[in-house]
C-alpha cells in the first residue's frame, strides 16, 4: 500500500521517468505521470498515468489542482513549478535543480527575460546545454532528498 503524498510528474518530455519510478518504489509512494499520450504505461502498481486532453497548459493545470503539502512535483515548467510551491508541494527540476519559495521569483524572472529575447530574435535557437548524466545523478540526489522530507523522514 502506497505511504502518503504523491510524486507528480509533468511527463511529456521528462528525462527522468525511469529514476522517479525508482525512488517512489523505494519510498512505497504512488506516481502519477501527467500527459496528453503517447506515454507507455508502466506495470508498477504504483504508477499512475492520467492522460489529459490536448490544449496549452493542460497536464500543468491538472497538476496543479491536485499538488500540495506532502507531494512532491518533476516539471521543467517554471510557471507550474510556482503554482506548485505556492500550494505547499516541493518541487525538482529534471536536472535536479529544487524549486522553492526562496528561488522560484528568480527562476519566473529568468524565464520572462530569455522568453523576451527569443521573440526580439527570430534567429535565436532554443535553450542551454544538454541533458547529462551529472544532471540525471543530481535528479536522483535531491529527488531521494525531497521524498524524505515530503514524508517527514530525515
Amino acid at each position: 500500500m502506497p505511504e502518503g503524498g504523491a510524486i507528480y510528474i509533468d511527463a511529456d518530455a521528462c528525462p527522468v521517468k525511469a529514476e522517479a519510478e525508482r525512488v517512489a518504489t523505494r519510498h512505497r509512494m504512488r506516481m502519477i505521470l501527467v500527459s496528453n499520450g503517447g506515454i507507455r504505461p508502466s506495470a508498477n502498481p504504483l504508477v499512475e498515468s492520467v492522460f489529459v486532453p490536448d490544449g496549452p497548459d493542460v497536464a500543468d493545470m491538472w497538476i496543479a489542482e491536485r499538488a500540495g503539502p506532502g507531494d512532491v512535483v518533476v516539471t521543467g515548467d517554471i510557471p507550474l513549478a510556482a503554482k506548485c510551491v505556492a500550494a505547499g508541494a516541493l518541487v525538482v527540476k529534471h536536472n535536479g535543480e529544487p524549486l522553492t519559495p526562496a528561488n522560484i521569483g528568480n527562476a519566473l524572472a529568468t524565464r520572462d527575460l530569455m522568453q523576451d529575447l527569443r521573440s526580439a530574435d527570430p534567429f535565436r535557437q532554443g535553450g542551454g546545454r544538454p541533458f547529462s548524466k551529472a544532471d540525471r545523478s543530481r535528479f536522483l540526489e535531491v529527488l531521494e532528498r525531497l521524498v524524505r522530507q515530503a514524508k517527514g523522514k530525515p
